[in-house]
C-alpha cells in the first residue's frame, strides 16, 4: 500500500475506526440530490467494508443522475433500505446536517432512530459530535476522510476494477473544483496523489465532471445567464433557473449542476446566489462566495442552511420571488459589511 498517506493517518479518530471494525451489516446513505462526494464517499464505505467481507446496502433517497454513470458501482443505489436486512450500523456521508439524508429517512424513521450512528463529513455546518462520528471542516471533500479512513483500516486504495480509487477521486475533484477552490490542501494534494497512484484516472474524472455537458445544459446555462442581475453596487450577482426552464429545453433537474459555480466566475461579484425553483412553494438557494468576503454559511444559516464558508445552501418553503425578496437585502447587508 502507498506510504504517502502515512504522515496523515493520525488525523483518523479511533472511533469510526473501531467502529467499522465490529459491524456486521452496514447501511450506508449518501445525501439527497447527491453529488460526486457523497455518492463517492458511500462508495468509498462500500468498498472498504466489502473488503473485509462486510454486508452494505447503498442508498439515496433520489437516483443518482446520469452525470456520475461512470462510477463503478453507481447502480447499487436503492432508494430504500432492504427490508430483510438485519443492519447493526447506520453509517451517513456527506450530509451537513440529518435532513440533507431527505425522504428516506421519514420513511424509515425507526429503523434510523435503532442503528448505530456514524456520521463522516466536512461541513462547517455539522454539529454531529456522536462516539462514531467524524466531521473536520478542514477537508476539502467526505472522499477526503474516507481514503485516510481506509488508510487507517490498512485497506488498499488499489484494486482490479479501480471502484475505491475512482470514486473518493470523483468527490475531491468537484468538492474542489479540480483544484481550483482554496479548500484544497496539502493533506487533500496527498490523498488525491495517493489515489492517482492508486489508478484514479485524474483527467478523465475532470473532463467528465467539468468539460463535458449535453447541448440540453449549455441551453439551460443559457437561460440562466440571460437573466442575470446584480446589486449592492455590483458585489452580488444572482439569477433564476426555474422548473419551466428544465421542461423547455428538455433537460433534467440534476442538468442545473455548475450553474451557480459560473455565475461565481464573475470578476467584479463576490457573492454569486442562484435561485432555483423546486416547486410551487419551494426555493432551493444555491451561494458562492470569494475569499475574504461574505461567509457563505453565515448567509444561509438565516434561512437554516449551511455548507462551507465558500459554497452553501438553504431550501426555502416559498416561491421564487418570495425567495429573493428575502435573501438578497440579507446578502446585501453582509457584503455592504466586510466592505466597509
Amino acid at each position: 500500500m502507498t506510504r504517502i498517506l502515512d504522515p496523515w493517518l493520525g488525523a483518523v479518530p479511533a472511533g469510526p475506526v473501531d467502529c467499522l471494525t465490529r459491524a456486521r451489516n452496514v447501511l450506508v446513505v449518501s445525501h439527497e440530490n447527491p453529488d460526486a462526494d457523497t455518492l463517492g464517499a458511500a462508495i468509498g464505505v462500500r468498498e472498504i467494508l466489502t473488503s473485509r467481507h462486510i454486508p452494505t446496502t447503498l442508498v439515496c433517497t433520489d437516483v443518482p443522475p446520469p452525470l456520475y454513470d461512470f462510477l463503478p458501482g453507481i447502480r447499487g443505489f436503492q432508494t430504500d433500505p432492504d427490508t430483510a436486512a438485519t443492519y447493526d450500523l447506520l453509517v451517513i456521508v456527506d450530509c451537513g446536517s440529518l435532513e440533507r439524508v431527505g425522504a428516506v429517512r421519514d420513511r424509515h424513521a425507526e429503523l434510523f432512530g435503532a442503528l448505530t450512528t456514524m456520521v463522516i463529513d466536512h461541513h462547517a455546518s455539522n454539529g454531529a459530535s456522536g462516539p462514531y462520528d467524524w466531521v473536520d471542516p478542514e477537508a476539502a471533500a467526505t472522499c477526503e476522510l474516507v481514503a485516510l479512513l481506509a488508510g487507517a483500516l490498512g485497506v488498499p486504495l488499489a484494486s482490479p476494477d479501480g471502484a475505491l480509487a475512482t470514486a473518493l477521486m470523483a468527490g475531491i475533484v468537484m468538492d474542489t473544483a479540480t483544484f481550483a477552490h482554496p479548500n484544497a490542501t496539502p493533506r487533500t494534494l496527498a490523498a488525491s496523489a495517493a489515489l492517482v497512484e492508486a489508478g484514479a484516472p485524474l483527467a478523465e474524472i475532470s473532463r467528465l465532471l467539468y468539460r463535458s455537458k449535453p447541448d440540453t445544459q449549455l441551453r439551460l446555462f443559457g437561460r440562466v445567464l440571460d437573466r442575470l442581475q446584480t446589486s449592492a453596487d455590483g458585489l452580488i450577482i444572482h439569477s433564476t433557473l426555474t422548473s419551466s426552464d428544465i421542461a423547455e429545453v428538455g433537460a433534467l433537474s440534476s442538468h442545473s449542476e455548475g450553474i451557480i459555480d459560473l455565475l461565481s466566475q464573475s470578476e467584479a461579484a463576490e457573492v454569486a446566489i442562484l435561485f432555483k425553483e423546486a416547486g410551487p412553494e419551494a426555493t432551493r438557494v444555491s451561494i458562492r462566495t470569494k475569499p475574504g468576503g461574505v461567509d457563505a454559511t453565515v448567509l444561509t444559516g438565516l434561512f437554516g442552511g449551511g455548507g462551507h464558508a465558500r459554497a452553501a445552501g438553504a431550501s426555502l418553503a416559498t416561491d421564487v420571488a418570495q425567495a429573493r425578496a428575502r435573501v438578497l437585502p440579507e446578502a446585501e447587508r453582509l457584503a455592504l459589511t466586510v466592505h466597509r
